[in-house]
């Protein structure tokens, strides 16, 4: 529990708190510290970093990652 491959995250959406949707996570970064989010919605790019203080839930069976994060970052 907690604990995902990657290649399931690939194609989740990824929506925040207040409904905004940033889109579908296209690929993962591995930087040292930290696994990042690619997120891709046409050809607007979000990097998101997969740690807890940003991830609130990932769902797998319903296809969607809830994040904390601000639709300007």
């Amino acid at each position: 529990e907690g604990e995902f491959y990657w290649a399931d995250l690939i194609g989740l959406e990824v929506v925040n708190g207040e409904g905004h949707r940033f889109g579908r996570v296209a690929r993962m970064i591995e930087t040292g510290a930290h696994d990042v989010l690619v997120v891709q919605d046409g050809e607007r790019e979000t990097l998101i970093p997969f740690v807890a203080d940003a991830i609130r839930e990932v769902s797998v069976r319903d296809g969607v990652i809830r994040v904390e994060w601000g639709e300007d970052y």
